[in-house]
């Protein structure tokens, strides 16, 4: 905190939502104080009347405000890193797209200089290797060029563990349980998505060392779509063996647009906020005007459009994508789910970090853990997001961007 090395307020804590006063030294948090309503706040404390949460982390983002990640460039990754953090982003994943290998290469050189280096916004934690190992028939708004199999791809120079966190693949193609075993032994985490496996295919992934599927009830086989191949018995895709296998972890889009409350309220009373994060799977569309934009790279001008708070193929028929930040996944499943905000903000922070492998380093306000942290406002609007114990976002700013945030009045203890 660069005028303040104290805060106080209601602190989202894994363990319930409780008054105190967080302390940092550089980006570290030093201390966390838990006080009675009594209690007599520090001297040189700044006092913030709203709620102070550990910092999203999102595992699934392509872009924002007009920027993608397959763009390639330096002014692309920090660009949707500042977007992001308008949205209480402190960490997150850069997600690729299919795309051509020297496409895809680019993207991965680029991600590599940028690992927790500052952007001005939120900051890298790794890389979300996705696509170009999709299923052709669930593709969704994927580009075409550059979709294979594991197979017909030399993908072991994809695999950098130094970057690389999570990487994807839909189970039933050739080559899948190649890439599984090089992801295993390279220490890359393995997904499934963009998948239409049947049930049995997905336990076999699982021996493989699959933990996490992709956005939950998107570009997935369920028991509707395998009976159009088969009539009898009925069988189990992957959505049934997400919902059915403890063993998987799993993240919703709960932009308000793709799931209707149902959904977020099945996937967590089976999942459980331990096993599910919320993600945006934002493109370049968020924060910008209604319109068509392009998906991925700009070379394979792959265009969708953004209309009405969500993003869809050009022909109005089926979901491409989404446009809405963190923050507002955080408001829906509060409202959808009735679940404590505490609770909510940990399926936005501690788990995500969890499913990356990183939450030793952050995911929660806790002693020894990155200064990351979002201010927010009773109404649950980003006030003010702060990485690594410096301010990054306030809605306070003349350059704040697109914001509903109201400050309440704060003071000095």
């Amino acid at each position: 905190m660069e005028s303040h090395q104290q805060i106080c307020g209601t602190l989202l804590l894994p363990d319930g939502a409780k008054r105190g006063v967080i302390r940092q030294v550089r980006n570290r948090i030093a201390s966390v104080e838990i006080m009675d309503p009594a209690d007599p706040v520090p001297p040189d404390t700044r006092i913030w009347p709203g709620l102070i949460a550990p910092g999203f982390f999102d595992l699934h983002v392509h872009g924002g405000s007009g920027h993608d990640f397959m763009d390639g460039t330096r002014e692309a990754f920090d660009g949707v890193c500042r977007a992001h953090a308008r949205h209480g982003t402190t960490r997150l994943l850069a997600t690729s797209t299919v795309a051509p290998d020297p496409l895809i290469r680019r993207f991965l050189d680029m991600a590599a200089q940028l690992i927790d280096v500052p952007t001005g916004g939120a900051r890298l934690a790794g890389v979300h290797l996705y696509g170009p190992f999709f299923a052709p028939a669930a593709k969704g708004c994927h580009p075409s060029e550059g979709l294979v199999a594991p197979q017909e791809c030399d993908f072991e120079a994809m695999l950098d563990a130094r970057f690389v966190r999570t990487a994807s693949v839909a189970p039933e193609l050739l080559g899948a349980e190649s890439f599984a075993i090089a992801c295993k032994r390279k220490g890359v985490r393995l997904n499934l998505g963009h998948s239409h496996a049947t049930f049995d295919q997905v336990e076999r992934a699982v021996g493989w060392g699959a933990r996490h599927v992709d956005h939950l009830f998107c570009a997935m086989s369920d028991r509707a779509r395998l009976r159009l191949e088969q009539t009898y018995p009925m069988r189990g895709g992957l959505m049934e063996a997400t919902l059915c296998l403890d063993a998987l972890t799993t993240e919703i889009i709960a932009d308000g647009r793709h799931l209707a409350d149902e959904l977020l309220r099945l996937a967590f009373k089976v999942k459980g906020p331990d096993r599910l994060a919320f993600v945006t799977d934002a493109m370049r569309g968020m924060d910008m005007p209604d319109g068509h934009y392009v998906f991925g790279p700009k070379e394979l001008n792959e265009l969708v459009l953004k209309s009405n708070g969500v993003g869809l193929t050009l022909d109005g028929k089926a979901l491409a994508s989404a446009v809405a930040g963190m923050d507002e996944g955080f408001r829906n499943m509060v409202r959808a789910t009735g679940a404590p905000l505490h609770v909510v903000a940990g399926m936005a922070s501690l788990t995500p970090a969890r499913i990356a492998g990183l939450d030793a380093e952050m995911g929660s306000l806790s002693v020894g853990k990155r200064s990351d942290f979002v201010l927010l406002s009773d109404a649950l609007q980003v006030c003010e997001t702060w990485v690594d114990g410096m301010q990054v976002f306030s809605a306070d700013r003349r350059d704040a961007g697109p914001t509903n945030c109201r400050y309440p009045r704060e003071r000095m203890g």
